[in-house]
């Protein structure tokens, strides 16, 4: 979800919106939440120390993450179970992929808003 604010009169306004992926009977597939927690697997290599920044649980975020997989078609995460080190997770390359255009679809939605905001508070100011 972004916010965006603008600097004029009409400051203490805030726009709000959100985006995600949902199959057709409404179910999510990715969203804010798990985009954070693809980008936390990514940069910490556990589920588990994702889970625990994100302050979500293993089993929610496991599932979470099946759902999407099933709903996708791929694979977006790969585990690999113990060792002296403990396990690791890592996002598959189509994981990568995913998260990539997500960050390029929000992106456009946020130059597309923010756009659409402007035009709301030009419309606003015509009026007073």
């Amino acid at each position: 979800m972004k916010k965006k604010k603008d600097g004029s009169r009409y400051k203490n306004y805030l726009f709000n919106y959100k985006v995600w992926l949902s199959t057709i009977t409404g179910q999510g597939i990715i969203d804010d939440d798990k985009y954070k927690l693809l980008k936390l697997i990514k940069e910490k290599g556990s589920l588990k120390a994702a889970v625990e920044e994100a302050g979500i649980s293993y089993r929610k975020a496991w599932g979470d993450l099946k759902i999407a997989e099933e709903h996708l078609g791929y694979q977006v995460i790969t585990k690999q179970r113990g060792g002296k080190d403990g396990g690791t997770t890592v996002l598959t390359a189509k994981g990568e992929k995913l998260i990539e255009a997500y960050e390029a679809l929000q992106e456009k939605f946020d130059d597309s808003v923010e756009e659409a905001f402007r035009e709301f508070q030009r419309k606003i100011r015509e009026n007073n």
